[in-house]
């Protein structure tokens, strides 16, 4: 398992793209949905919500749980990934590409997230 180095992560095991016009796209990264299993259902944030960094802000549920899923930087939501919503095993099969989960316009990011380097040492993956 590689975490892609261009992306930074949160300790709650969520991935951050880079801003593009100041926008970023959030995800789970692998090691958070091979944790979960089978990922069968997502509830996303609505387009136009505001969210906040460390927040809950939907959640993913797995044949073996329900986790929640949390921002990893405060912004507003710009948009979602239908694609996971209508087929959320995605999330497993793609988790840095296709599976991402929805892109934010940043309004305040915390100096807490962590480089892949980082977050390969505190996840273990």
């Amino acid at each position: 398992m590689s975490n892609p180095q261009q992306l930074r992560y949160s300790k709650e095991h969520e991935w951050l793209s880079g801003a593009e016009n100041g926008v970023s796209t959030v995800g789970i990264t692998e090691h958070a949905a091979n944790a979960l299993g089978d990922v069968v259902y997502v509830q996303l944030p609505e387009v136009g919500a505001t969210v906040t960094a460390g927040e809950t802000c939907g959640e993913l549920e797995s044949t073996k749980s329900v986790s929640d899923l949390y921002s990893p930087v405060a912004g507003e939501v710009t948009e979602v990934n239908e694609d996971v919503s209508n087929d959320p095993s995605l999330v497993n099969s793609a988790p840095f590409e296709g599976g991402w989960l929805f892109k934010v316009r940043v309004t305040d990011e915390p100096g807490d997230l962590l480089s892949a380097d980082e977050y390969t040492a505190f996840s273990g993956s």
